[in-house]
């Protein structure tokens, strides 16, 4: 697979499950690839791109004590020299302060979850292959890579927290969000509008053009490499440089997600 312009590239880790979950946007916004593979298999579609954005929609790195210490805390009213929150990287901590919930990520690598494992191997391969942190203000550079967490993503997009992601308005919900941003998705409205009392009884829904939770995390992390390049005044990062910072899909955050 060849790709001669740029693209944008959004990989879901899958809970650690093979295979993963990769697709691709160009930037009219129109879906150019979409693979479910092995990380080998991904990496060599990645390595083919010369000008590129890849959000993976898992952490970048371990979390390396920062929510220790004393100056940080102090930036979030913590006690200094208390320990709550010390098990979070500062971007967690950003988002699940204001009720965007995500998993914590740990200091020992041997203790992450696989999915958790897969990440910072995938963010290792990718600087490999000269991609470099994308960090709001500096120079665009061609090959950018990022953290960019869907369910923080549809969060903010909707303002509020999502559908839980495998359920059926789960899904309806977050291709609905995409296509009202412009991305090239059929309208998930019509799915409603095809049933029947006839395919309720029968347990035959027509979903054919819903895409599975998987496909639509991937989506949305893509959508915020997407706009990382194209709009970078649509997006802000949370976290610590050194420790791993987290990009999202909207110019400012809300102090609470209900």
């Amino acid at each position: 697979m060849l790709f001669t312009k740029a693209v944008f590239v959004g990989i879901d880790p899958t809970a650690g499950a093979k295979p993963m979950q990769l697709v691709a946007l160009d930037r009219e916004l129109r879906l150019v690839a979409m693979e479910r593979d092995d990380l080998e298999s991904l990496l060599a579609i990645i390595a083919s791109l010369e000008s590129a954005v890849v959000a993976v929609d898992a952490p970048q790195s371990p979390n390396r004590g920062l929510m220790r210490r004393p100056e940080i805390r102090r930036r979030f009213n913590l006690r200094p020299g208390g320990k709550t929150w010390s098990g979070w990287r500062v971007c967690e901590y950003e988002l699940r302060r204001r009720n965007i919930r995500l998993y914590n990520t740990p200091e020992e690598v041997e203790r992450a979850k696989p999915w958790v494992r897969m990440g910072f191997r995938l963010f290792g391969r990718l600087g490999k292959l000269g991609f470099t942190a994308y960090r709001q203000g500096e120079d665009p550079k061609p090959r950018l890579m990022l953290e960019a967490r869907a369910h923080a993503g549809y969060a903010t997009l909707l303002e509020r927290r999502p559908f839980l992601k495998h359920s059926f308005e789960g899904r309806m919900q977050r291709q609905l969000v995409l296509y009202l941003e412009g991305v090239d998705l059929p309208n998930p409205m019509q799915a409603l509008e095809e049933l029947t009392r006839h395919h309720l009884l029968t347990g035959h829904l027509p979903l054919e053009e819903l895409h599975t939770p998987e496909e639509l995390d991937a989506l949305m992390v893509a959508y915020t490499a997407y706009l990382v390049a194209t709009r970078p005044e649509r997006v802000c990062q949370v976290g610590e440089a050194e420790e791993g910072l987290i990009t999202l899909p909207v110019a400012k955050l809300k102090d609470f997600y209900a």
